[in-house]
């Protein structure tokens, strides 16, 4: 590490699009001098990048910052950063919490860090940006892609929503859809394929609602060109919205051979009701209806969902139509939590909302259903032929699985179903693509075998 250059710590809070944006941020970063740091006690810089979607997420990024920005007086602070969603939420309330917080950085204003980052150094504080921009900040820096070897790496290729879910502050922090432009995505891939990267996930709020080139280029359209990029292995996208999936989107996945065969499609909820009052635009029959077209064209085909349990006004009957959803459609995964009341939503101002144990308890029997019908999900997968991409050593090496020899290395990467497959090898390295047969399963996992013709 070079000691003359200053040292930048960037925190990442959220989802996968903060893990994008956050890269763009450390590029930004690197291009004005400073030098990224695994230890934020050792930076001179400290960015939060924030995520708001449940009051949980937001309490965890004051709580992170308040250790550099908050009213004890030390000797010498860090300059520190709020970005992204609490960012663009908070603006200069911000400051009520963290009274020595020098920059808060809203989702759009990306295109203007560099300038805010001089007018630190020139000795300004308490910047407010939550100023709106009517593009997609496009300044990917090329040095920050090949930094660092990863075999799978994240490409958003649109920002915000306007779907105006009542429980979803998304729409309030990260404005109107902004679709990238295709050529911009595709020259973006094409350097992280020459970098190394094997596996691509399509990021959006709504990656179905895509319409790149003036609306010219649809999201099915865009998955052709992406297939097109030499060494790209495969291809993922998230997040799906059941009321958006095209004909053209399910053909395509059909089709095109990169497309992993796995797709998440939030259902948020198994009741009429409660989709009505959560504004999500489709019922029941109609998430079935997609389904069922889903797995006629795909008939193996891994799918997860999220779901909210507790939502304002849901009854017995209405959790328990969800609980009958969860039992029909078998998912593969499922990310569930229970409803939190965010300020700007409709739903924050029902009246009638639900006590903490009431949704707590109905989460955790969600859940436990749940993880009985993944594992049987996981256990049909014993004696079939997968193929992995490694992605790396496990994080935690099974004992006793491995026979022959015990210094065996044990590795993971997932199947086209987005599973987690653990093996051991000596041979294998990341980035490869290898052939296992599943010989065991787990509640959260598979363990496979490497075929002998690999």
């Amino acid at each position: 590490m070079n000691q003359d250059k200053p040292k930048a710590y960037v925190n990442t809070i959220g989802c996968q699009m903060n893990v994008y944006d956050s890269q763009i941020l450390a590029g930004l970063l690197q291009n004005a001098g400073y030098e990224q740091t695994h230890d934020p006690d050792l930076a001179d810089l400290v960015l939060c990048n924030t995520c708001a979607i449940r009051h949980k997420a937001e309490e965890k990024a004051y709580s992170f910052l308040g250790r550099f920005a908050g009213t004890r007086m030390r000797g010498k602070r860090p300059v520190t950063i709020m970005a992204g969603c609490v960012a663009q939420k908070e603006k200069e309330k911000a400051f009520v919490r963290l009274p020595y917080l020098d920059l808060v950085l809203g989702t759009q204003a990306f295109g203007r860090f560099e300038t805010h980052l001089k007018a630190l150094a020139a000795g300004n504080t308490r910047i407010v940006d939550i100023e709106p921009s009517e593009n997609i900040f496009e300044g990917f820096p090329e040095d920050s892609i090949t930094e660092k070897f990863q075999v799978s790496r994240f490409v958003t290729i649109m920002q915000g929503c306007e779907n105006f879910c009542t429980y979803c502050v998304v729409p309030y922090v990260r404005g109107k859809e902004k679709s990238r432009d295709p050529s911009a995505i595709i020259q973006e891939i094409e350097v992280l394929a020459q970098s190394g990267v094997r596996e691509i996930t399509l990021l959006g709020q709504n990656v179905n609602s895509y319409a790149g080139n003036n609306r010219t280029v649809s999201f099915a359209d865009l998955l052709h060109l992406v297939s097109r990029v030499n060494k790209v292995e495969r291809i993922r996208f998230a997040t799906s919205h059941p009321k958006d999936l095209s004909t053209d989107l399910v053909q395509a996945m059909k089709e095109l051979d990169k497309v992993c065969n796995h797709l998440h499609l939030p259902v948020q909820s198994g009741s009429n009701q409660i989709l009505k009052r959560m504004n999500r635009k489709y019922d029941r029959d109609t998430y079935f209806d997609r389904i069922s077209a889903l797995r006629q064209a795909c008939p193996d085909i891994a799918l997860s969902t999220d779901i909210i349990v507790g939502f304002p006004g849901e009854t017995l009957s209405d959790f328990q139509q969800t609980m009958n959803l969860l039992e029909t459609v078998e998912f593969d995964a499922v990310f569930a939590f229970s409803y939190s009341a965010r300020s700007f939503t409709p739903a924050a101002k029902f009246s009638d909302q639900l006590d903490e144990q009431t949704k707590r308890g109905r989460l955790n029997e969600l859940l436990n259903f749940q993880e009985q019908i993944t594992e049987k999900k996981n256990k049909a997968f014993i004696g079939k032929n997968v193929t992995v991409l490694v992605e790396g050593d496990s994080p935690k090496p099974r004992d006793g699985l491995i026979k022959k020899n015990k210094n065996t290395r044990q590795m993971f990467g997932r199947c086209d179903e987005n599973k987690i497959v653990h093996f051991a090898s000596d041979q294998a390295q990341i980035g490869d693509l290898i052939t296992l047969q599943i010989i065991n399963a787990y509640p959260h996992s598979l363990w496979g075998e490497v075929c002998e013709s690999d």
